[in-house]
């Protein structure tokens, strides 16, 4: 069932957030409002090595208190093209500079309440590069073996939605890795 948009005003607009009002008709003919919050895209890069481990942040989300491991990732600015953000994001955030990055996984992680998108990204070409320049985002970064991950989940250690999605992913195996 196809719910109808008839318009749509702001409620309030910053530059990451916007909370939007929107105008529909679900499809039993009832309309009002309906609260949406739009949001920029996420690009996520998943950069594995030849041993099989990938490079992971751990870091301290104040919003919820939390402290996890999480993949580099950042919002996908005016004009950019997701992939180019995930290859900055990477490299502002741990020093490490992807060669090639292709799609691993693509999540809508709210869609009944936000359009927010995480597009995750892998690359298993990636050279370090130098220091991050980034100095706000993790207390430390790690390769860790893919074999760990699961654990790592199951521990609560990763809590991050695009990256529980990208590790899952790895874990799935749905791009195996190049050569």
């Amino acid at each position: 069932m196809r719910w109808t948009v008839h318009g749509e005003r702001s409620l309030y607009e910053t530059p990451w957030v916007r909370l939007r009002a929107l105008d529909v008709e679900q499809p039993d003919g009832t309309r009002g409002d309906y609260h949406v919050v739009r949001l920029r895209d996420v690009a996520v890069t998943a950069a594995v090595d030849r041993e099989r481990r990938v490079l992971m942040m751990w870091r301290h989300r104040f919003v919820t208190d939390t402290w996890g491991w999480e993949l580099p990732m950042g919002l996908v600015e005016d004009g950019e093209q997701p992939d180019a953000a995930a290859g900055r994001e990477l490299e502002e955030e741990t020093g490490w500079r992807a060669g090639s990055l292709r799609p691993l996984v693509h999540a809508e992680p709210a869609a009944g309440i936000t359009d927010a998108r995480h597009l995750v990204f892998r690359t298993d070409d990636a050279r370090w590069i130098g220091a991050p320049t980034e100095r706000n985002e993790s207390d430390r970064l790690e390769w860790i073996p893919l074999s760990r991950l699961a654990g790592m989940i199951a521990r609560r250690e990763i809590v991050s939605s695009a990256t529980l999605v990208g590790v899952m992913a790895l874990l799935l195996d749905i791009i195996p890795s190049a050569g």
